[in-house]
């Protein structure tokens, strides 16, 4: 049954997850033109399908989906207003460099955007932004707080990031940063959201780094061990600014997730080059020695160390897991 809610989305932008077909509105829900029924929930288009695999074929997709429909991330619990969302969002390095240089007026899809917080701190400046999630939990929070704060260029759908529920070649720019590691299969969710990005437009991905993640390894399996009751020191956790409901949320995603897997720059190297993308550049540097300063230039175009090079700095990546959580990113430009 359809539910009886208003669209806020172009649904010239939307194709049905499971045939591909166009989606047009009916009784303030969606059918496709093969007369598929979704519904409108709150605003906010129900297009999540299941992936349909093969037995055979390990699928944690509903494991994760569970799991973070009763612990979304991050809390909001530190923000009780727009400003107090951007200051803290420019503090954190990442979101401020996206801020200053992604131009207003562009399209941005977020993929896995779970409480949508990034999205609402990019279309807070003007940009046209669509944030994404398997779970309605997380995204009711994010719509609940771009609502209370009238951030209007922010759009919310539901969908699978395998099935996507986006017409091909739609989006300048689309970010799915924490969020392939969690799925079964992190090279094809990749090639799934990489057909969103229009010739010329950029995909970035961040993922959990093979050999920056040997530290948090490491305490997640004492917190295990004991049975939560000790760990080595997290930074995220001392924080003195953080409320609980932040440090639970934390302790969540880090420790307590069902499932993730772990990457290498050299890797993504080889999924851009599958899809069509050329490296535009990453963070942590390929190159050894080439810290990331304030003043990095993210769309900058750069050349990816050498294997060997970038070899010896991926092992580097041990000694700064402590710092990032062995954290990297990769952005790259489709060709055509």
């Amino acid at each position: 049954m359809l539910c009886s809610s208003s669209i806020d989305v172009d649904t010239e932008l939307l194709r049905c997850p499971r045939c591909g077909a166009r989606l047009s509105a009916v009784d303030s829900g969606l059918c496709c033109e093969s007369g598929h029924e979704l519904a409108v929930e709150d605003g906010i288009p129900l297009l999540f399908w299941p992936n349909e695999w093969e037995d055979a074929k390990g699928d944690v997709t509903e494991q994760v989906k569970a799991f973070y429909e009763t612990t979304p991330f991050p809390s909001y619990d530190d923000f009780d207003s727009l400003e107090s969302l951007a200051r803290k969002a420019r503090e954190g390095g990442f979101a401020r460099m996206l801020d200053e240089q992604v131009p207003p007026r562009v399209r941005i899809l977020e993929c896995g955007c779970g409480t949508a917080q990034l999205s609402n701190f990019l279309a807070s400046g003007s940009r046209e932004v669509y944030a994404t999630d398997m779970c309605m939990n997380s995204l009711r929070m994010g719509k609940a707080f771009a609502d209370r704060h009238r951030i209007s260029r922010v759009r919310f759908v539901q969908q699978n990031l395998f099935r996507p529920a986006f017409r091909p070649n739609s989006f300048h720019l689309v970010i799915a940063n924490g969020v392939l590691h969690h799925t079964s299969d992190p090279r094809k969710a990749f090639e799934s959201i990489a057909s969103l990005v229009a010739p010329g437009g950029y995909i970035l991905i961040g993922l959990y780094h093979r050999f920056g993640r040997v530290a948090c390894a490491v305490r997640r399996a004492l917190f295990h061990w004991t049975g939560g009751k000790l760990m080595l020191p997290d930074q995220e956790l001392r924080r003195a600014d953080a409320s609980d409901a932040r440090r639970e949320a934390w302790l969540n995603d880090q420790y307590r997730h069902p499932h993730e897997s772990t990457h290498t720059i050299g890797e993504t190297l080889g999924w851009l080059q599958r899809t069509g993308f050329a490296f535009v550049n990453s963070i942590p540097s390929s190159h050894l020695f080439q810290p990331v300063g304030h003043d990095f230039q993210l769309f900058e175009p750069s050349e990816p160390a050498g294997a060997l090079e970038r070899g010896v700095a991926e092992l580097l990546q041990v000694f700064s897991g402590g710092r990032d959580n062995g954290f990297f990113v990769v952005l790259g430009r489709r060709l055509a």
